[in-house]
Formats: structure tokens, C-alpha cells, sequence
């Protein structure tokens, strides 16, 4: 019995110094080609209302409560949720808006896990098509690290939703 106890410890121990070499910064990227111009996907990025039309988050929780500011687009539109334990708490802001060619929005998350995270999202036109990026960059503290390394892949679970939002904003642009 003894000898299971520290073998249990050893275990745990280990876990957890495995986990603190991780790095505490995390970087998600997707990219989709889109047969549109970056002045038609722009105004679809940079305003929240148009954004709820194609994000893969919408989705989750229906019911989800949601307050955008006065101004929905540009730097300085606020938008804040509260939804179930899947889609938790928090607030985004557009903090940068280059048109036709990059947005970029700060996130607070509140629940489930405190949090900040900045996303990009970039335009760049290839002929008749644009190439729309999506990236999320964060830091990590260590109860949410814990988390992707015992129950989560971060990359991928993020990563999903990104590729469907980009997919469901290529089908609204391209309608």
C-alpha cells in the first residue's frame, strides 16, 4: 500500500513538472482562402453585429446573454457575453482597424478561466480571392495548462471553431 502512495506521488509530481515547462505563451492560427474582395469581408469582421452572422461561438449557447456598445465596428466597439459553461463569460474589444486589410481584438475572459487573449484577423487579396487569417495569441497560467495537457488539445479545440467561422463567413461572403 505504501508503495502504490509514492508511486501515486511520483506520478502527480511528475505531471505537474511536466507541466510547468510548458510555455506560457500560446499562438492558434487558421487561414482560408475566400472568393471575395477584402473591401466586402472587411465591414463583416469589424462590426460586431455582422460578426454574430458567421462566428462559430454564436452557436454554442443560443441563449447566450449579449451586450455590444453603441459603436459595433472599429476601434473601441466593446462586445460582452454570458453564456453556459461551454461558452463561459467575458468581453472583446477592437483595439486595432486597418481597412480592408487587418482587425485585431482583445479578449478578457472571466469564466470558466480568468484570461487574455488577442486575436488578428488579416485580409490579403490574391486576385479575385482574399486570404482571411485568423490567429489567437495568450498567455497561459498554470491551472489552464494543467488543463490542455490532462483533458484538452487548446490547439485544437480553438483551432475548430476557427476553421468553421472562417468557413461560415466564406459562405455568407461568397453568397
Amino acid at each position: 500500500m505504501y508503495t502504490i502512495l509514492i508511486l501515486i506521488a511520483v506520478v502527480i509530481v511528475g505531471i505537474l513538472i511536466y507541466v510547468s515547462t510548458k510555455p506560457n505563451e500560446f499562438h492558434i492560427q487558421r487561414s482560408l482562402s475566400i472568393n471575395a474582395l477584402p473591401e466586402s469581408l472587411f465591414p463583416l469582421i469589424n462590426d460586431f453585429h455582422q460578426m454574430q452572422k458567421w462566428s462559430a461561438w454564436e452557436k454554442i449557447d443560443p441563449t447566450m446573454k449579449r451586450d455590444i456598445s453603441t459603436v459595433a465596428s472599429g476601434v473601441g466597439a466593446k462586445y460582452a457575453w454570458a453564456g453556459n459553461k461551454e461558452i463561459g463569460q467575458g468581453t472583446m474589444a477592437i483595439s486595432a482597424s486597418e481597412p480592408y486589410t487587418k482587425i485585431a481584438m482583445h479578449m478578457h475572459f472571466i469564466k470558466p478561466f480568468e484570461g487574455h487573449s488577442d486575436i488578428e484577423y488579416s485580409l490579403a487579396q490574391n486576385g479575385s480571392e482574399t486570404l482571411v487569417t485568423q490567429t489567437m495569441r495568450g498567455t497561459s497560467t498554470f491551472i489552464p495548462k494543467l488543463m490542455c495537457v490532462l483533458f484538452i488539445n487548446q490547439d485544437k479545440m480553438i483551432g475548430s471553431k476557427f476553421e468553421e467561422g472562417l468557413a461560415n463567413l466564406k459562405a455568407l461572403a461568397e453568397q
